[in-house]
């Protein structure tokens, strides 16, 4: 098929609008934690998107996309992009530059291993959190999103996932586990250090991230027309219903409907319609939307407030708990009405795409625990993982940056 020239546009709109969710995230975070550490969840987003968009250039893509090795991993043929057309398409994206898809994918790696930095906020030493992502992304990403993505072994076995459900956020949410139990409790973990610093930013970043989430799946029909159209329903009904249940509980809970609450409820949407978006009717997005805000919401009382495991802003819970939900969605509601390239869920005539979709969320959370708890050893054992105390205190901001975010006056 020849290349679309609208279908190209597309895709470029689609690539800016996730290139914007990186510093959104870090904005969201940074208004989310403690005044002495704000600028350090900055940092972390802006140089890690400096950072792995240029492994994913130099090696990242071609470990995901090259030519299939054994179900394992890609080859070397696309080595620094050689191979990746500029005037040609690829099979995975016949409509559409080579280089477009390749550069689009980019930011899916950028911002998944980033995500977990909403996990270890606050109390992991710089240099860690530079090691840490180069290895999680060599030994966690790249080939969980070939064995699903890149034709591997998961997607030979009929795993399916749109645009990051297993990939993005069962991995990222079971990777900040890990983080938050190796690690252990902030210095006097408790209500005290739990009280955003600036909401008003964080309401920013949570609201640009909600505006990169269209290009995030409606761009991974990887074309304009219907799917993408639906992909674009799906994600704002099923990110505004998680909301909507995630003000009514803290409402109920505590007599209070907060920001924090909405922003939270809506960022869980929008990560659990994610898998499912390209799948699934309308209707079933928003009943979809109910079930992720009950999910991740109880998630965060039974982890936060029941086990006391410090993930400090919650990601097992708002991405790694929804994905798991959405993920298996499609196991139940998936229609080939929606996409002809998809398939059909137990309640549309395929009752095995649920235990399939399981397995694949299983081997996903497996590879993503394990591999950072090995990922996170490494560190501790070489440049040093977590902060001193007295850096602690002092915050991350002044202690490895030695900046201010806001001056006093």
């Amino acid at each position: 098929m020849a290349i679309d020239t609208g279908d190209t546009t597309w895709m470029l709109v689609a690539t800016g609008l996730v290139f914007l969710m990186t510093p959104a995230l870090g904005f969201f975070e940074s208004g989310l934690i403690r005044l002495k550490n704000s600028l350090s969840v900055i940092m972390q987003t802006i140089t890690g998107m400096a950072l792995l968009s240029t492994m994913w250039f130099i090696v990242g893509f071609t470990l995901v996309f090259g030519p299939d090795v054994s179900g394992v991993i890609g080859d070397l043929s696309n080595f620094f992009y050689e191979n990746v057309p500029f005037s040609e398409a690829m099979d995975i994206a016949p409509t559409i530059p080579g280089v477009t898809f390749a550069t689009y994918q980019m930011m899916f790696a950028v911002i998944t291993p980033l995500l977990i930095t909403g996990a270890f906020a606050e109390r992991v030493r710089w240099s860690g959190f530079i090691l840490f992502v180069i290895l999680w992304s060599l030994i966690v990403y790249y080939p969980l999103a070939h064995w699903i993505w890149g034709g591997g072994w998961l997607a030979q076995l009929g795993v399916y996932d749109f645009a990051g459900g297993i990939v993005i956020h069962v991995s990222a949410g079971m990777a900040s586990l890990a983080c938050a139990l190796v690690l252990g409790r902030r210095k006097g973990y408790g209500p005290e250090i739990m009280v955003p610093h600036n909401l008003p930013l964080a309401a920013i970043g949570a609201m640009l991230l909600w505006l990169g989430w269209f290009g995030f799946n409606a761009g991974s029909a990887l074309a304009s027309g219907q799917l993408a159209a639906s992909a674009f329903l799906a994600t704002q009904i099923g990110a505004a219903t998680c909301a909507l249940v995630w003000v009514l509980i803290s409402w109920a809970r505590t007599g209070k409907p907060t920001v924090s609450a909405v922003i939270n409820g809506g960022i869980s949407g929008l990560a659990g319609i994610t898998p499912a978006a390209g799948f699934i009717t309308g209707q079933s997005a928003f009943f979809l939307g109910i079930v992720l805000g009950l999910a991740s919401y109880y998630g965060i009382v039974l982890i936060k407030e029941r086990l006391k495991i410090d993930d400090a802003l919650d990601v097992s819970s708002v991405h790694g708990i929804t994905g798991i939900t959405g993920a298996l969605w499609i196991g139940l509601f998936a229609t080939s009405a929606i996409n002809s390239a998809g398939p059909d869920g137990l309640f549309y005539g395929n009752p095995m795409q649920l235990p399939i979709q399981a397995f694949g969320i299983g081997v996903g959370a497996v590879l993503a625990f394990v591999g950072t708890v090995v990922v996170l050893k490494i560190i501790q054992y070489t440049v040093g993982l977590r902060v001193s105390e007295e850096e602690e205190d002092l915050g991350l901001d002044i202690s490895y940056h030695q900046e201010v975010a806001y001056e006093n006056k």
